[in-house]
């Protein structure tokens, strides 16, 4: 019993004395060594009348109600070390002081700690108390330099000021504040934070709260690479985070990545074991994370995040992966088929799209949900744009236009011109002249519908009406909306210019469409001159300018074989470009084959199909070709022999 009460007195004196040392620094006043009778560092040493002079809630407020907490931890470093020192006391006030919005004031307290005195100490601290819960390592000494609970103080002080300086619009100061937090701890335990680590101590939620704020402190300050750095380091070293903090974090850092903006540089991986994936890229970086937490986390949005960024690298057949592999409850049956849907018409096979379409709207047929437009659009365009079952997508695209009600004209716009599309796509194949004619007559019909709704012209809509002209012969009205697409995309397409200069052809206005032709080769890349140069040799050739034509077709095939050795190991997306281009190269080599026949070159003309044999051995246009070439040389010598 007299041991209980001489501890009760000896709490109760050092909650009075600390409640008169608050005290005194709210009010201006000092108290003597002699009677608090601490060291020449604690708090009674020091004048604090300059530094907190006016910091109070309320000025001239002297009995400020003090927090319990508060009280307690100081307490508690009080009964460790025998006193409250200088930098102890002023991280206490600096949090009375923010708790109570004060953040001028509580900055102002903060910065009098004298940070480089007290770092070293603390790192000590830290390490000491590592080794003395591990078995294995020898405790140097029992008693630490510096309390747990003072440590725990000293950096919720810096923590506190970097919020208060992010709140000041000090970005910059404030990251580095919080930068001094982890330094210190990574610096005391550079292999990482111990799991079972002051456990008793709100130690360890200083720390997380510190890692993901330095990184958002850094993107206010503008210092991207620094953002990067933090983020990694935040993943990499072991700061013994909950799961769902490392999961904000990668979310955050997957999202910078992607939308920020700033190319990174490869990640320095060297803590990892040897033969790790290095990523090359932000995209690269990005999708790691993304699919670490599609395994790991229950949000749904990393399936959108992941979609653009393998849809930007053109890895559709890895996202569809993805998406087949998830849970029910992690997508809906619709969004599910839907994703896939444009998946496999990223990928080009869009016949596997459309028998997904069509399983997932025969299905909803009978639903509640009765609203797909977006798979009804998707379903009729991919009919449109391969002229594949042509009668499905014309079903598709008028239960679109049934289900609109005005819900929006730039849709419905869309989905007339795709019932457009698909009808003069239809009118082709009929027999009847009459039931031609109508067909042709609706198809115009949707198409001028479509531009009627559109407030501003859609280049889509544009084009395609244009296309429809040009194949009635009406050049005049299909000129200007060639003109008119050109405008739309602000010069920034070649599909303009060259229907522009083909219709100048189809009116025998040979040098002005060889002069949009000129135009259009001045405006764009080296890489992206194909299609013009065809068209420009081809208007030689109508020219009967086929020399000038063999020039044309000989400087495409040598930028061609230039940018084929450029593109090494590409990405998915610039191998589609090569496809597309190699496509390009066997009509060009079929072009030239002809002009050369024409000029009764006949070893040159061989060499030529040669060429395109080598590419593709079983392309029609080549046979075709190559039947063109013999009838004429068989000519030639039943001529001249």
């Amino acid at each position: 019993m007299r041991a209980k009460s001489l501890i009760s007195k000896k709490k109760f004196s050092i909650r009075r004395e600390l409640r008169k040392m608050i005290k005194c620094v709210c009010s201006k006043e000092k108290l003597s060594v002699d009677e608090l009778n601490y060291s020449s560092e604690s708090l009674a040493t020091r004048d604090y009348s300059a530094t907190a002079s006016g910091y109070s809630s309320r000025p001239g407020e002297n009995d400020t109600k003090l927090d319990n907490s508060n009280i307690e931890e100081a307490e508690s470093s009080l009964r460790e070390s025998g006193y409250l020192n200088y930098e102890e006391a002023r991280a206490l006030l600096g949090r009375l002081e923010y708790q109570k919005g004060n953040i001028e004031a509580a900055l102002h307290v903060f910065e009098g700690i004298d940070i480089a005195a007290v770092i070293p100490k603390m790192k000590m601290s830290i390490s000491r108390k590592c080794e003395s819960n591990n078995k294995r390592s020898p405790q140097r000494d029992s008693v630490p330099s510096m309390s747990i609970h003072a440590v725990s103080l000293l950096l919720e002080a810096f923590f506190l000021k970097a919020k208060s300086l992010q709140t000041l619009g000090r970005f910059q100061e404030a990251a580095q504040s919080c930068k001094t937090i982890l330094d210190t701890v990574e610096s005391a335990l550079p292999e990482g934070w111990p799991e079972n680590f002051v456990s008793d101590c709100k130690l360890q939620e200083i720390v997380t709260n510190s890692v993901e704020l330095l990184p958002e402190l850094w993107n206010l300050a503008g210092s991207p690479q620094d953002v990067i750095l933090s983020f990694r380091k935040a993943l990499l070293y072991h700061w013994n985070l909950d799961t769902e903090s490392t999961a904000r974090i990668q979310k955050e850092f997957a999202l910078f990545l992607l939308y920020s903006g700033y190319e990174a540089d490869s990640p320095s991986l060297r803590s990892q074991l040897n033969g790790s994936f290095v990523p090359r890229n932000n995209i690269e970086e990005a999708v790691l994370l993304l699919l670490i937490l599609l395994r790991n986390s229950k949000d749904r949005s990393i399936i959108h995040h992941l979609s653009f960024a393998l849809s930007v690298c053109g890895e559709f057949m890895t996202l569809a992966q993805q998406v087949e592999e998830l849970l029910p409850e992690t997508m809906e049956r619709r969004e599910r088929y839907y994703t896939l849907a444009l998946c496999y018409c990223g990928k080009g096979e869009h016949i596997v799209a459309l028998d997904l379409l069509r399983n997932l709207l025969k299905n909803r047929e009978n639903s509640v949900y009765s609203d797909c437009i977006e798979e009804l659009l998707l379903a009729s365009k991919i009919c449109a744009d391969n002229k594949v079952c042509i009668e499905d997508g014309i079903k598709f695209s008028s239960k679109a236009i049934s289900q609109m009600h005005g819900k929006c004209n730039q849709i419905e716009a869309i989905a007339n011109c795709l019932l457009g599309v698909l009808l003069s796509a239809k009118s082709k194949s009929v027999t009847s002249e009459s039931e031609k004619v109508l067909i042709q007559s609706q198809a115009f019909s949707a198409l001028k519908a479509s531009e009627k709704l559109m407030k501003e012209n859609d280049p889509y809509i544009v084009l395609n009406l244009c296309l429809e002209y040009a194949e009635h012969r009406k050049l005049r009205i299909a000129y200007d909306h060639a003109k008119k697409l050109i405008k739309l995309e602000g010069g920034s397409s070649i599909s303009g210019y060259i229907l522009l200069a083909r219709i100048l052809s189809a009116q025998k206005k040979f040098v002005d469409a060889e002069i949009v032709i000129d135009a259009a080769l001045d405006q764009s890349g080296k890489w992206d001159q194909g299609e013009l140069l065809r068209t420009k040799a081809k208007i030689q050739i109508a020219q009967g300018r086929l020399k000038n034509a063999i020039e044309t077709y000989t400087f495409f095939l040598a930028i061609l074989q230039v940018h084929n050795k450029n593109l090494g190991t590409a990405n998915k997306v610039m191998k589609c470009k090569r496809n597309r281009d190699r496509r390009l190269e066997v009509e060009v080599w079929h072009d030239l084959a002809n002009v050369y026949t024409a000029l009764s070159r006949w070893h040159d003309a061989e060499i030529c199909l040669a060429k395109s044999q080598a590419i593709d051995p079983y392309s029609a246009s080549r046979l075709h070709s190559t039947g063109i070439y013999i009838l004429l040389m068989l000519k030639f010598m039943f001529t001249y022999f």
